[in-house]
């Protein structure tokens, strides 16, 4: 990152390029666990709702993965490379999807809180940036949003 670009930033950038790069693992395993939902429940006529949502949502969270590896990168960092390193460095961790493919409820209380821990991560980085980095804060809070209509999605398809 240029001079100025990190003269903005007002917090320790290593501290900063570590939350971003666990934000980071948590958006590849939620999209592996997404997808691998979307893959279990597909072909179960009541599950095609279910299985639309959670890929629609797994590429929203590739997208997401995506948005941070470039700010990562914008900040002088480099984005976790070994899918290894997710797993141990995940804020939300990784969820099997229930062994019982029918159990669309499992499933979707699963994604429920798999969202609900992603919008835990993206308060704390929003708040962690606010007034200290303009263009991390505003990235953390256009991921949150579209977090928190993640979890209004599936709880709406369960309520």
């Amino acid at each position: 990152m240029g001079t100025k670009g990190t003269e903005i930033v007002g917090l320790d950038v290593r501290e900063l390029l570590a939350e971003l790069n666990k934000a980071y693992a948590d958006e590849w395993l939620a999209f592996y666990q997404y997808w691998v939902g979307a893959q279990i429940v597909a072909g179960r006529p009541a599950a095609k709702a279910v299985s639309s949502e959670l890929m629609r949502i797994a590429m929203e969270e590739l997208e997401h993965a995506d948005e941070l590896a470039i700010r990562i990168t914008q900040l002088g960092g480099r984005p976790l490379d070994n899918p290894k390193q997710w797993y141990e460095m995940t804020n939300c961790g990784y969820t099997e999807p229930p062994r019982d493919p029918s159990d669309l409820e499992a499933i979707i209380k699963q994604v429920i809180e798999a969202e609900g821990c992603a919008i835990g991560v993206y308060h704390k980085l929003a708040k962690m940036t606010f007034q200290k980095d303009p263009i991390t804060y505003q990235l953390m809070i256009h991921i949150m949003e579209e977090e928190i209509e993640h979890e209004d999605t599936f709880e709406n398809l369960i309520s």
